[in-house]
């Protein structure tokens, strides 16, 4: 493991506890050298690859399109364990660059290290609860390496599942679930007779792995059904409307669930979901367009959704370390904030962008900071360093002071709009939901 990879891995750690709200891996393979190729899905573009090498256990490296390799950043992209693979459209040589590139890879995998692949190739600007198909590449570039050791060492293929409540949002969730490993010596036999349907098959295979890793619907036509009942029912994986009491791994095994019940079960023909489905998207619809948030409407029977009580204990307890954290974050955030936005057009970039270019920002803008308060204040330089490492977790505390702040208003604002028909409404759809889908 390289020194610059180790130390991200411990930080990022550390940083994901502060974007996210809360996070969890399931089936965690716990070598950290297997000689295993990897292939994930890729709902959110740079933060699936950072996510997957902090918080797994086994060391990977990454292949990464090579068009990222510019000059000054390649002794960085080397030392982060990154892999360039050349595409068709980046032209060149590119069968001569990948030659060379997979001799690296194949090296990699007889020495014990493991290889990092997104098997869908990119990631869609619009969220989804699905899974495109996956390329042939991994198996392929996992077979070449066994017979460039002549099958002399257990090479293993394993996908990876990942799913995210919203991808770009502070204080949202996410599942990471690794799937079982295959060992692909097993087809020595099946591969010298057929190589390219043995490759078809391990493709296949590690494909519906990952779909079990995810919530998966086979459907494109059928997320917003899938995304309407959870939101609903409030049971499921959404990040808006969701029962907070009902613990993560529950409320993504039951939206697995329902996304199986509604591939295997809803048809073009099954008349009574699809005018559900309709409903359902147009009440959503309403509230976006009347600036309506669902939880209101919830909040008719549930009185303590709106109350402000510990959004005012937050602000009374917490604004001595809000104001520290809005002066060493406040320029960083705003800095990153500017720049990720104006550089990256596409948005499926910006929670991953934002949050590095604030890392690196924060961490040198606070340097001369804490050398004057522990010049000034501080009995002990160590203490200085204690402080810089708390920085983090104060920009976090002032963050969400803003976002109390907003609740607050929100919530006033709230109780003066007549919301009896979005109640009416909603009472209709959840009886509707409770008749014809018996999994919700």
């Amino acid at each position: 493991m390289r020194p610059f990879y180790f130390l991200l891995k411990v930080s990022l750690n550390i940083s994901f506890r502060l974007f996210y709200k809360r996070f969890i891996v399931l089936r965690k393979h716990k070598k950290l050298f297997g000689s295993t190729v990897y292939v994930s899905n890729h709902p959110n573009s740079f933060m699936d690859p950072i996510m997957i090498g902090s918080l797994n256990r086994p060391i990977v490296h990454f292949m990464t399109r090579s068009d990222v390799f510019v000059w000054w950043l390649k002794p960085i992209l080397w030392s982060a364990h990154m892999i360039p693979i050349y595409r068709q459209h980046d032209g060149g040589d590119m069968k001569g660059k990948n030659g060379d590139v997979f001799k690296k890879v194949n090296q990699s995998l007889k020495m014990g290290r493991n290889i990092l692949i997104f098997g869908e190739g990119f990631t869609d600007d619009t969220p989804i609860r699905g899974l495109k198909p996956v390329k042939k590449g991994p198996a392929r570039m996992a077979f070449g390496a066994l017979e460039a050791i002549n099958w002399s060492k257990k090479i293993y293929i394993a996908g990876i599942g990942v799913s995210y409540t919203d991808r770009n949002t502070i204080g949202s969730e996410f599942v990471l679930d690794n799937g079982p490993k295959i060992c692909l010596n097993d087809y020595k036999e099946a591969y010298a007779e057929n190589p390219n349907k043995v490759i078809n098959e391990v493709t296949k295979r590690v494909e519906k792995d990952m779909q079990n890793c995810i919530i998966y619907v086979a459907k494109p036509a059928r997320y917003s059904l899938l995304e309407g009942i959870m939101q609903i029912t409030r049971k499921g994986y959404n990040h808006a409307n969701h029962d907070d009491r009902i613990p993560l791994v529950k409320r993504w095994e039951y939206s697995k669930n329902l996304a199986k019940w509604i591939n295997e079960n809803v048809t073009d023909e099954s008349e009574e979901i699809l005018a559900l489905q309709k409903d359902l998207d147009g009440y959503f619809n309403l509230e976006k367009r009347m600036k309506v948030q669902d939880r209101f409407v919830v909040a008719k029977q549930h009185p303590e959704l709106v109350n402000t009580l510990n959004n005012w204990l937050y602000l009374i307890l917490m604004w001595p370390f809000a104001i520290a954290g809005a002066i060493h974050g406040f320029i960083p955030y705003i800095i990153s904030k500017k720049l990720t936005e104006k550089i990256m057009r596409r948005k499926v970039f910006w929670g991953s962008v934002k949050m590095m270019i604030a890392k690196i920002i924060g961490s040198i803008y606070n340097i001369p900071i804490i050398i004057l308060v522990t010049r000034w204040y501080l009995p002990h330089w160590s203490l200085g360093i204690l402080y810089y490492f708390m920085i983090p977790v104060l920009w976090r505390l002032s963050y969400e002071y803003a976002q109390q702040f907003k609740e607050i208003q929100i919530k006033r604002k709230m109780k003066s709009v007549d919301l009896s028909k979005f109640v009416e409404k909603r009472a209709e759809l959840e009886e509707r939901i409770k008749k014809l889908i018996p999994v919700a």
